[in-house]
């Protein structure tokens, strides 16, 4: 997969994704390669979730990858673990609020790296 223009990206983001890139190669699961697909798109296309489309889908326990921005829309009710590149204030504090908890894609990364029992939502 090749990576945009560094110049018209953010250094986080182009950090973020070739770790996606490396751990794809190394591990051949597909979650960091579809993560790292969905995060290369230019920002106008890029994945918004907020957590009333978590709160629908999620059960109890899951971890959830969102391969963009978690928003503080709705409520959250379960206790699942948030992986996400972003996470606005709001949503940090209503994740907080609902007994759950989020990190960065990095960290997930560092903490699963064969990516096993994630669920995406784009």
């Amino acid at each position: 997969m090749k990576i945009m223009n560094r110049r018209a990206m953010n250094g986080i983001l182009a950090g973020t994704m070739k770790s996606l890139q490396s751990q794809y190669r190394k591990t051949k699961s597909n979650i960091w390669r579809y993560a790292a697909e969905v995060l290369s798109r230019p920002s106008r296309r890029r994945v918004a979730v907020n957590l009333n489309k978590i709160n629908r889908f999620a059960r109890d326990g899951d971890v959830i990858l969102v391969p963009g921005k978690i928003l503080g829309n709705g409520v959250l009710t379960k206790k699942v673990t948030l992986v996400a590149f972003s996470f606005s204030q709001t949503a940090i504090e209503k994740i907080r609020s609902a007994g759950s908890t989020y990190k960065t894609i990095e960290d997930e990364i560092r903490e699963n790296p064969q990516g096993s029992n994630i669920k995406i939502i784009t």
